[in-house]
């Protein structure tokens, strides 16, 4: 049967079958010559993964074998859907002369991408989630959960990974609601750009990403002055900003795991081009794979996990293997820790260190609801005046921000705390007159 792409603003949801995940092309201006340097030429990707309207017809049976009925499933679908997403994305990529975006199709309610593996809680608040959403999480039997997981998330996943690899900006279109669940206004944009174990913990939880991933990595996930030049812009047009609010980015989401596997890839080239005979070897290729597994979906990177971080006893007959293992994990951790970790400040002032935002538009000013909550159809308008605003934010950004930068005050150096990590002396505070 012929796959048919799902439509950008179709409003209920569709039970035919489609790919999980598509690339949607967008022409761009005819006529127009690239409005930033050529060097940034297919360096920006683009994505929605919250605007699919698609559960396919196997997964509206539930584990005994009944019809889920539309009633039980409509409030999910309307809540959870990035309403307008698409719109947003589109006219971004039109304005930025990118061919085009990835789109997620499968339905939020059904499958949250920017989750890690696993079924959600009745109940559960927005950043506790896994991929499997409520109420598929509780009807859907085991073999449908581990279908959907096989057939959608890896697919995703994978071609998420192929889409941003080598991007020095990804950047995710989502829509929030109007209100917070105290009644309070929400602003029209927010930039997501941290963590939210970094902004309460100030590291990375323990058990998710390997303990080798520097901490610090985690304070931003996109280079601050994108982020201040998007906020100043969209606030000079009339648009309100709030950073990182009114949530962060969960640790699940592709925007952190991009980060985690940018830096792994980096590692991995530096390490192997100064010992390329471990290119060939298999421990290094399962060190690798395990450092790399970000969706957490590889069964054997989470056995060297436990095996390394939490002490278990690898089974009898690979207790070799794993001391193999063990000793090529040592060694890239050696090759990382030394020179007082040189290696992540070389990381962390790249010029070409890729960033990952998210941008959440409000629901409202993309897409128009009725008086009971119901969406009607895209507000194109609006969402193209935002859109609009976003990508002259980034040309500016591209043509002006990204030159390089010379500092001629020590004090104000790379070399100090804000940017290093703690434990380097600042020198005498100024004075003042």
């Amino acid at each position: 049967m012929p796959v048919r792409p799902p439509s950008l603003d179709a409003v209920d949801y569709s039970t035919a079958p489609a790919e999980p995940i598509e690339f949607v092309p967008v022409d761009p201006p005819a006529g127009e010559r690239l409005p930033y340097p050529e060097a940034f030429r297919g360096r920006i990707a683009i994505d929605v993964i919250h605007d699919g309207h698609v559960i396919p017809e196997e997964y509206l049976v539930d584990a005994r074998g009944r019809r889920i009925r539309r009633e039980t499933l409509w409030p999910h679908y309307v809540r959870e859907r990035d309403w307008g997403a698409s719109i947003v994305a589109a006219r971004l990529c039109e304005k930025l002369h990118i061919p085009g975006f990835l789109r997620v199709n499968t339905a939020r309610c059904l499958l949250d991408f920017g989750r890690f593996p696993g079924i959600t809680r009745k109940g559960a608040s927005h950043l506790r989630r896994f991929a499997i959403n409520y109420p598929f999480s509780e009807l859907l039997g085991y073999a449908q959960k581990r279908r959907l997981l096989e057939e959608h998330y890896d697919r995703i996943s994978a071609a998420m990974d192929h889409a941003i690899s080598g991007a020095l900006f990804k950047i995710a279109v989502h829509t929030y609601d109007r209100l917070n669940a105290s009644g309070t206004e929400r602003p029209q944009v927010s930039i997501v750009t941290r963590s939210l174990s970094y902004q309460v913990h100030s590291e990375m939880p323990f058990g998710l990403f390997d303990p080798l991933y520097p901490d610090i990595l985690a304070e931003f996930t996109c280079d601050r002055i994108l982020r201040d030049r998007l906020s100043l812009t969209l606030e000079k047009a009339g648009i309100p900003v709030a950073h990182n609010y009114p949530y962060l980015l969960p640790e699940g989401s592709p925007e952190v795991r991009h980060q985690v596997l940018a830096f792994f890839d980096f590692l991995q080239r530096r390490f192997e081009a100064e010992f390329p005979s471990t290119r060939t070897r298999p421990e290094y290729a399962l060190v690798w794979e395990m450092l790399k597994d970000t969706n957490l979906r590889s069964a054997e990177a989470g056995t060297l996990r436990s095996v390394l971080h939490l002490y278990r006893r690898p089974p009898e007959s690979r207790r070799r293997e794993f001391e193999f293992i063990e000793a090529a994990y040592r060694h890239v951790e050696e090759f990382l820790r030394r020179e007082d970790g040189q290696i992540v400040d070389e990381y962390r002032f790249l010029d070409d260190r890729p960033s990952s935002l998210g941008i959440e538009v409000r629901k409202d000013l993309a897409f128009s609801f009725d008086e009971r909550g119901q969406p009607r159809r895209p507000s194109t308008v609006r969402a193209w005046y935002i859109a609009d605003t976003i990508a002259r934010a980034i040309i500016v950004y591209l043509n002006e921000d990204r030159a390089p930068h010379h500092l001629d005050e020590e004090r104000f150096s790379q070399r100090q705390p804000w940017y290093r990590g703690a434990g380097e002396a600042v020198g005498d505070p100024p004075t003042w007159q």
